[in-house]
């Protein structure tokens, strides 16, 4: 069972490179990120002749996630549930083939001390509250989306010109640690402990592709009845090199399910 994630900076802008992708790939599940559009104008057509049903939980311009499936999608909630983030489109959640998939947009944080990085991180605590209030770590569970933290040294191309700023502050790193406490692996690590493998490179960085100036913020992590099934984890970096890319590329987790 495939099973992928990638934050698409506009699904209507990357509509070209996620049918080509998914018609190449052909992942049971697509988790996407940043689809920027409210539910009734999402272009739903496309994926569901590609054979996929779709969850979303969208908004204008912003934000927004979306699942896509092969497979029948049951149980179906979005947002967190409570009035702390009424309008914030940055999570959904289901289950499909008796898995439990947790789809995220992380915020970004924008600047170190600034209200959004206060958000950024009380969105983090709020997300280990969602994960105690509604699931069990012995239970299949997988969650993966743009985390927006690039969370060690090697997840980053320079990290000690980026340590302490957006993405790789250790306010950050310690509140994804409490997170992942909950019982739940980085698959990519665990196939890949070596540096230099990215999942985002930033447009205002000249060549930053191919001077390989990235971040690893796109993850997937699986509790361990999931982990110990779990045959490989990759970054796709071809569409990245597409024309009219994303920033980001796609991740793909392979379960022996």
């Amino acid at each position: 069972m495939k099973i992928a994630t990638f934050n698409a900076a506009s699904v209507r802008a990357r509509l070209p490179i996620l049918v080509e992708w998914l018609a190449d790939v052909e992942p049971d599940v697509l988790a996407i990120q940043e689809t920027k559009v409210e539910d009734d104008k999402f272009p739903r057509a496309e994926f569901e002749e590609l054979g996929y049903e779709i969850a979303l939980h969208g908004q204008k311009s912003w934000n927004g996630v979306a699942i896509l499936s092969r497979q029948p999608i049951n149980k179906v909630r979005s947002g967190f549930g409570d009035e702390l983030f009424p309008t914030d489109a940055r999570i959904i959640a289901c289950e499909i083939g008796g898995i439990n998939i947790i789809n995220t947009y992380v915020p970004n944080g924008n600047t170190v001390g600034s209200d959004k990085w206060t958000y950024k991180l009380a969105w983090l605590d709020r997300f280990r509250t969602y994960l105690d209030q509604n699931y069990r770590p012995s239970e299949p569970i997988i969650w993966l989306g743009d985390i927006n933290i690039a969370p060690t040294p090697i997840d980053v191309y320079d990290s000690k010109r980026m340590l302490g700023g957006v993405g790789h502050h250790p306010d950050e790193f310690s509140r994804l640690d409490k997170i992942l406490e909950f019982g739940l692996t980085d698959m990519f690590r665990k196939f890949t402990p070596d540096g230099g493998n990215y999942t985002f490179w930033d447009f205002q960085i000249p060549r930053s592709v191919e001077k390989n100036l990235g971040w690893r913020i796109d993850h997937i992590y699986a509790t361990d009845s999931m982990s110990k099934l779990c045959r490989s984890c990759e970054a796709d970096h071809d569409p990245r090199k597409w024309p009219r890319p994303s920033d980001h590329t796609f991740v793909v987790a392979d379960f022996d399910l």
